[in-house]
């Protein structure tokens, strides 16, 4: 995060952006929340290292209204700003394999900095799902988010506190992959939709033995795939707008 904190105007703006790893993005959202404008889109590049995303960024907003503050969800493990991890801007093309030198372009890259100088606003750079649970965590008791996407994200909420951000869908979901290679798209792809189905089952069974939580939200491009009777007694499917839309209520958590 960039910038002066809790000093912004009764009418603050904030431009939020969404990055994944088919899209990026972007709309400009009022002080309550609401989108001024509609959302703005454009593929994910790829490759897309630091400087063609941040060069795409720019592209991305250049025609919306201005705002204050900016907010990024991005797919990876990111620390004040930092990224530690990135699994699908590793790539260089869309569900192809972890390309390390790719990989190393973005360790420890200060993307909160970086788009502060590019846009000239303060900015706050967090994991994607962590941005959207912002939109959808109710503040009752422990909330979990997960994301189904080009890969899978996670976040944990207590009591309307954002946790810290743990990439759990990096955890086994078999002896051979993880729960984000497993529920992935290319995953999806690749065995097709009711196979996929019969994994998303094991993956909420997974987590909620890790975890007992209260309530489980399920986002992301691929959570079209799912029903309700999917997601179990304590989940509801949200909206994948969520990750546009919880671009402001982040910043009010660190208030």
């Amino acid at each position: 995060m960039t910038g002066v904190e809790n000093q912004w105007p009764a009418d603050v703006r904030t431009l939020a952006i969404d990055i994944g790893g088919t899209g990026f993005k972007a709309s400009v959202l009022d002080q309550s929340g609401a989108m001024i404008v509609d959302q703005v889109r454009i593929d994910t590049p790829y490759p897309c290292p630091p400087s063609v995303f941040i060069e795409t960024i720019c592209n991305l907003v250049s025609e919306l209204p201005p705002g204050h503050r900016i907010t990024v969800g991005f797919p990876g493990l990111v620390r004040h700003g930092v990224i530690v991890e990135v699994p699908s801007l590793s790539r260089r093309i869309l569900n192809g394999p972890r390309d390390e030198l790719l990989a190393a372009t973005w360790s420890q890259f200060n993307l909160g900095d970086a788009l502060a100088t590019a846009l000239g606003l303060p900015t706050k750079v967090a994991n994607d799902a962590d941005v959207q649970g912002c939109a959808v965590a109710r503040g009752d008791g422990l909330e979990f988010v997960l994301t189904l996407g080009t890969g899978v994200g996670t976040a944990l909420f207590q009591d309307g506190h954002l946790l810290p951000h743990l990439e759990l869908s990096h955890g086994p979901f078999d002896g051979v992959m993880t729960h984000d290679v497993a529920l992935g798209d290319g995953q999806l792809k690749l065995i097709g939709t009711g196979a996929w189905l019969s994994r998303v089952h094991q993956a909420i069974e997974h987590f909620d033995a890790m975890l007992s939580f209260d309530h489980l939200y399920v986002g992301g491009g691929n959570a079209r795939l799912l029903t309700a009777s999917d997601v179990g007694p304590k989940g509801v499917l949200v909206s994948n707008e969520n990750g546009i839309l919880g671009g402001i209520r982040i910043w009010e958590l660190d208030a």
